[in-house]
């Protein structure tokens, strides 16, 4: 047997000659036995708080579960596909959804009180004790599936979907009703399962799935397990096949409540990955799981996890953690905030240009062949401008409207306008082509209106022409910008309709991918120990009158984003924020680092100095209530207790560029973080250029926004010690 990491291992092969190995194809959406596995999985946490809500996709829910025996745990929800429980570090957006918004106002630190399964359909409650009552989470996973909160009284405080159904209304205020209720095999003997199967004029497959509950999968199961052909019409089963059939399917009800779960990989080669645990970026190549043994999937290919949730995680884990990255590409891609290319721009000119042109010189040359026909039948336009201009001084223009509907010559006559719509003759005499004649004017004027149109056009397609050559050519210099900057290695920028919230501060990233932040001003100061010091933070601050307080934030990071930004040059790292509970406490090094950075952002730097002192204490030792008889002004706070000293902290810093959540930005951290991440850099030490100069260098060489260089740098000229081919591409200096 092959060595398979962790808890996987294979399935013995036992009893297999029977099998019908079937063509299965891969399922996505959970099973009714998928749904009460996880009631037993989740019943397993009865008594977790209800911490935080989240959607970090329009797809998907997750609800983080606390409970003192096991510690936080995922409840990763994917609406009408899967749901299971999981420890993955996920990257969430900063701001909830309304949605989430709305689940911790009435389940935040709710106790889990009861789980349960509404008869053998796809659908699981959450029981939560509340201050307000007992709430239900009501999870829909058929069809589109659903998440629905209900108050106490089973009215929908929300719906993730409004919707109607022929039955149903899922919207707010409505009282919730159930689906129509479903067969329950758990609930069947064998006079039972027999009234269906004689009621059925199906083949096996199809009435075990649909009449007995239990889905096309589990049907198969059923088949392979008997021998029995699915494709049998059921008429033709045998007393001894059915009671066969009624065997399995208690055999496979009764591991409902049982551990574990199974795997079934898509091959041989595919079963190889998984047991490396390597899947090159993509996701694991499972063709099933579920919490019972499936006899119709081949058992050479089969993986065993202690519970369904680890299986579901396994293959989807992944995926799902990775919903946030997915949301916030689809986002820019569909709001467009991915700004548009000077290229592209150019290029549909061009083509709006090419299209003007030929319309310009199709509405000439329709002109121009109208004038010259009527010159040509000058006679017959003569007769018909006569004839109609001595009816209109006879009759007057309405009597002529009405008589002209006769007329063979003539379609009808405009009295505003003192038009007519006329035809000329074919080669044969007969009519042809309609003009329209201008009644007070002369057959000369009336085809001079039509070669001045003519003419007109023919100006407009010259100086669309005209416009079309310039676009090309701006086209073309644009091309070839682009080669350059392609080779160069500079970013493309992206519109941003806000911020990420640590800009709006001093920022960087620690070696390990720890964020730390620091005031810009006594404003800021103010605002990154109320509101970004928590209690396992540690408070950081060079020993300087008026130096930023900086924050490390002990749960809170970077890591590399599994989705990255396809528009990157390749050299530029992709990071994603992301918060989570496995960054340890920082060690000495760590906090080195820290201390460094806190004294580049201090005046330290604009002094000119080569080094300065820094410390750093707990969170607690913190405070903003002064001793009696002073006051602390705006920015200014207390530290009480032991400082841990960081002495001759040297002022050095590098500038390299990432992409953190698909956004390119200037990282500035000390030498050895950025060093070791980016491979162009500059390192930067105090000296006497101007920081706008600098920044105005590095921005045109990687296509960074200036302004958010220049509110990277410490404050106060400095000078360029080294360039790693981040001005200079392909050069050291």
């Amino acid at each position: 047997m092959k060595h398979l990491p962790r808890f996987f291992k294979r399935l013995p092969i036992e009893g297999s000659t029977r099998l019908l190995h079937l063509a299965v194809p891969m399922r996505e959406q959970s099973s009714s036995f998928d749904i009460a596995r996880m009631v037993v999985e989740l019943r397993a946490h009865i008594g977790a708080r209800v911490r935080k809500a989240y959607q970090p996709h329009w797809e998907q829910v997750m609800l983080r579960l606390n409970s003192k025996k096991d510690g936080a745990s995922d409840l990763v929800i994917v609406r009408g596909r899967r749901l299971y429980l999981s420890d993955r570090d996920r990257p969430m957006p900063m701001s909830p959804s309304p949605f989430a918004m709305v689940l911790r106002k009435y389940l935040n630190n709710g106790r889990l009180v009861d789980v349960t399964q509404h008869g053998f359909d796809r659908i699981l409650t959450l029981h939560v004790d509340t201050a307000a009552g007992i709430h239900r989470l009501v999870i829909e996973m058929f069809r589109e599936g659903n998440v629905i909160l209900l108050n106490p009284e089973g009215v929908i405080i929300q719906p993730l979907t409004s919707t109607e159904y022929a039955s149903r209304t899922l919207k707010r205020g409505e009282v919730y009703d159930w689906p129509p209720a479903q067969v329950d095999p758990r609930d069947l003997d064998a006079d039972g399962l027999s009234e269906i199967l004689a009621g059925s004029d199906a083949d096996v497959v199809r009435t075990l799935a649909a009449k007995v509950n239990l889905g096309r999968g589990y049907a198969n199961a059923i088949c392979a397990a008997t021998g029995i052909d699915p494709s049998m019409p059921i008429s033709n089963l045998s007393a001894g096949e059915r009671d066969e059939i009624m065997s399995v399917l208690s055999a496979m009800l009764g591991t409902i409540d049982s551990t574990g779960a199974h795997g079934w990989a898509k091959d041989a080669e595919s079963l190889d990955v998984i047991a490396s645990g390597v899947t090159s970026g993509e996701m694991p190549p499972y063709l099933e799981v579920a919490p019972v043994a499936l006899a119709h999937m081949d058992a050479e290919l089969h993986i065993d996890h202690p519970s369904l949730s680890a299986a579901v995680d396994a293959w989807w884990g992944a995926h799902d953690s990775a919903a946030y990255a997915r949301r916030e590409m689809e986002r820019m891609v569909e709001a467009g905030e991915a700004e548009e290319t000077a290229g592209s721009r150019l290029g549909r000119r061009a083509e709006q240009q090419e299209q003007a042109i030929e319309r310009f010189h199709e509405k000439a040359g329709k002109a121009q062949n109208v004038a010259a026909m009527i010159t040509e039948n000058w006679e017959h336009v003569n007769s018909l401008l006569t004839q109609i201009r001595r009816a209109v001084e006879q009759q007057g223009w309405s009597n002529v409207r009405a008589a002209v509907k006769g007329v063979e010559w003539i379609q009808s006559v405009d009295p505003a306008k003192r038009t007519m719509q006329a035809f000329l003759p074919d080669e044969n005499g007969l009519p042809s082509i309609r003009i329209e004649l201008y009644v007070d004017e002369t057959v000369h004027q009336n085809a001079q209106r039509h070669f001045t149109v003519a003419r007109t056009q023919k100006d407009k397609a010259k100086g669309a022409v005209k416009a079309l050559e310039d676009t090309e050519r701006k086209k073309r210099k644009d091309e070839k910008q682009r080669a350059k900057d392609e080779a160069a290695g500079r970013v493309g920028r992206v519109k941003r309709s806000k911020r990420l919230w640590f800009e709006r501060h001093r920022w960087t990233m620690l070696s390990d991918g720890r964020l730390m932040v620091g005031g810009r001003d006594a404003r800021g100061n103010d605002t990154v120990v109320k509101k970004h010091l928590g209690k396992e933070d540690i408070y950081v601050h060079a020993d300087l009158h008026g130096a930023p307080s900086c924050s490390i934030r002990i749960g809170e990071g970077f890591q590399t984003d599994p989705a990255p930004n396809p528009t990157l040059p390749k050299h530029v790292p992709s990071l994603r924020l992301t918060q989570s509970s496995e960054f340890s406490s920082p060690n000495e090094e760590i906090l080195g680092e820290a201390a460094q950075m806190a004294v580049c952002w201090s005046r330290a730097w604009g002094g000119g100095g080569g080094a300065a002192t820094a410390y750093h204490v707990r969170s607690n030792q913190v405070s903003k209530t002064a001793e009696t008889g002073e006051s602390l002004g705006r920015g200014a706070f207390v530290i009480r207790g032991q400082r841990n000293w960081h002495r001759n902290m040297p002022t050095e810093i590098s500038l390299g560029v990432v992409a953190i959540n698909g956004i390119p930005l200037p990282l500035v951290g000390t030498p050895a973080t950025v060093e070791s991440i980016c491979e162009r850099w500059v390192r930067l030490q105090p000296g006497t250029q101007k920081k706008e100069s600098i920044a105005n260098r590095i921005a045109k060489a990687t296509g960074l926004v200036q302004d958010d260089i220049l509110g990277s740098l410490p404050p106060g000229n400095l000078q360029i010690i080294h360039d790693q081919q981040l001005i200079n591409v392909g050069t050291e200096s």
